[in-house]
This record gives C-alpha cells, sequence and structure tokens, in this order.
C-alpha cells in the first residue's frame, strides 16, 4: 500500500530507527482506554514482537478496561499499573498530554530520554525525546505507517487492532479523509468482519444502559454564548458507575448530531464535584477550548477534566468558548 504520510517519512524514519535500536519497548495507552488506545498498543507490541523486538503494553491505573474492548487482540496481556522496565525505550500510544500516562506521569517526566510520543491529537505538544504526532484519523493509522518502516507484516489480529482504532475515532467513518477508506480496505482484506467488530466495540448494550441513556438525554439544556447555542447533558455520579462505555459514548456520539446546536456538551460526574467534559462541534474548534481548561482533542471532538459544581463548570466552558468564539 502507498504511503498514508508520504509528507512524515523523514520523521518515521527516525522513530523507525530508534525502536529498532532498542533493547525492549513499553508501550504505555492512556488511562480509561478507548479503543484506539487499546487498539493502538496491541497491535504495536505484537508487531514488534514479530520482528524480535520484546515489548508488552502497559496502562497507568489499577483497574482494567472497558468490557467492549474484550474482542481486541493481546487485550487480556495489557498490563495495568504495574512497574515499567528500567531500560529501553517508553512509547506512548494516543496520549495527548502526559497526565493521561496515569501513574506514570513522574516517571515519564524524570526520564524524557527514553519517551517516543505516537499520537493523533492536534493538541498535543510533545514530551518526548521524539514525537510523531500527526493529525489524523487514529492513532492506529500512525501505527500502521510505521510498521511499513519497521519491516513489520499483518496479519489478521494485527489488522483487527488497527480496524478497531480506526472504525472507532471515526464514528463508523462519518468523519476522516480519504486515507481512512483506503487503509480500511486494506484491513478488510485480511477477513475482518466489520459488522461484528461494530457490534462489538460500540453498538452492544443492555436494557439498563438504554435506561440510564434515557435519563441523560432527558437532562438536555441548552444556553446561550455570544451566537453559539450551547447544550449540555448530563450524566449523573449513579449513572456512570452503572453505564457501560458504549452506552456513554453513544451519549456524547448525539451531542454531535444535536440539530440547531452549534457545540454538544456531555457531563460525566464522576464523583460530587469531579468531572469528564465532552465536547462536539462543527463550529467552534473545540480543540482550542479544551486545551485552554486542560485538556486536549480534535477541532471537532475534544474533552478534559474539571472540579466543582455542575453550574461552575458550565458557567467556566461557556467563558472559554466566549473567548475562543471572539478570537476567532
Amino acid at each position: 500500500m502507498a504511503l498514508l504520510f508520504p509528507q512524515a517519512e523523514a520523521e518515521f524514519n527516525k522513530v523507525a530507527g530508534a525502536i529498532k535500536n532498542a533493547s525492549n519497548v513499553a508501550v504505555l495507552a492512556h488511562i480509561k482506554p478507548d479503543a484506539d488506545a487499546i487498539g493502538s498498543a496491541c497491535a504495536l507490541v505484537r508487531g514488534l514482537r514479530q520482528i524480535g523486538i520484546e515489548a508488552s503494553a502497559y496502562i497507568g491505573q489499577p483497574f482494567p478496561h472497558a468490557n467492549n474492548l474484550r474482542s481486541i487482540p493481546g487485550v487480556d496481556e495489557v498490563i495495568y499499573g504495574e512497574a515499567l522496565p528500567a531500560d529501553g525505550l517508553i512509547v506512548t500510544v494516543d496520549c495527548a498530554s502526559v497526565d493521561r500516562t496515569g501513574c506514570y506521569q513522574s516517571e515519564l517526566m524524570a526520564q524524557q530520554e527514553r519517551v517516543i510520543v505516537l499520537d493523533h491529537h492536534r493538541s498535543n505538544d510533545g514530551f518526548g525525546a521524539r514525537n510523531l504526532i500527526i493529525d489524523s484519523e487514529s492513532t492506529t493509522t500512525i501505527i500502521r505507517e510505521l510498521f511499513t518502516y519497521l519491516g513489520v507484516e499483518l496479519d489478521a489480529e494485527l489488522a483487527y487492532c488497527l480496524y478497531s482504532g480506526l472504525v472507532t475515532d471515526t464514528g463508523n467513518f462519518r468523519w476522516g479523509s480519504p486515507r481512512m477508506h483506503t487503509l480500511a480496505g486494506e484491513l478488510l482484506e485480511f477477513g475482518l468482519n466489520p459488522r461484528n467488530i461494530s457490534l462489538q466495540l460500540s453498538d452492544e448494550m443492555t436494557a439498563d444502559d438504554l435506561r440510564l441513556m434515557g435519563s441523560a438525554l432527558a437532562s438536555l439544556e441548552s444556553r446561550q454564548v455570544d451566537d453559539l447555542t450551547v447544550s449540555f447533558m448530563c450524566i449523573d455520579e449513579a449513572a456512570m458507575q452503572a453505564m457501560s462505555q458504549t452506552a456513554v459514548e453513544a451519549v456524547i456520539d448525539y451531542a454531535r448530531v444535536l440539530v440547531g446546536s452549534d457545540v454538544g456538551v456531555v457531563l460525566k460526574q464522576f464523583h460530587s464535584e469531579r468531572w469528564g467534559i465532552s465536547l462536539r462541534s462543527t463550529k467552534v474548534d473545540v480543540s482550542v477550548v479544551a486545551s485552554a481548561l486542560g485538556g486536549g482533542g480534535h477541532r471537532p471532538a475534544a474533552g478534559y477534566s474539571a472540579q466543582g459544581t455542575k453550574e461552575q463548570v458550565q458557567d467556566r466552558l461557556l467563558a472559554a468558548l466566549h473567548d475562543a468564539y471572539v478570537a476567532e
């Protein structure tokens, strides 16, 4: 297949060269991993082992992945919260900022010379000695390109890992460039069943999930800031503890498609005054807004963490949206 990122050939060569010279590689995905994080980590580990490099995947949290990720090959080998190897490289995948590495953050900051960052979030400022950050459909897209430079040969399990990140981060191919279809076509040649993969990763929900989703959707309220209509939906703490990750992501998808709304916001309550905020927009660059509030992401989709009451969190977001909107 032709190169997906021909403009970055020099950068890929440098990263591939560093990895080939490593004694071993710790592949580090972000906390609260999604399919792109798990798919990227598991694919890279499998690919490196194929070419004779010792590698393992790590996530800096003490609890496991969401149940919807169970079908991704290699997910059961991911190591949670244990010590990283004392030598070799640390390659982060899909970590938009160093705090997304969880309990490994201090270690990475203290040993930056060991760190390579592979990521597709445009808001990523780069926290490694080498940073390969390309605004693209998914981090698995970048991993696929890296395999070309490493000499890794695709197989069915690698294709599944790569496709998992691609299909979920493009919303089942609803947004992205023609590149996503080029890559999907290559991966499907390995006998993947796209319908089953989408069901396993994004579509399977319980009756309880649907009831809790209904409550979240019913919480919809809209507020104005300048000429923007901002629509808020809230998933309270009890619902967050009971809902599957698939159901939470489905609510976030609804925030993207609200007719008459310029910015969709989902407030996810983890504790009484601790929140995760997901932003979606086709009008405002929400990555700028999220970055101003300590997070990051892409132009149409971003997120951040916040403290305070629901009203305080909403007011701070509206103020940041005003600043971003006026700046544009």
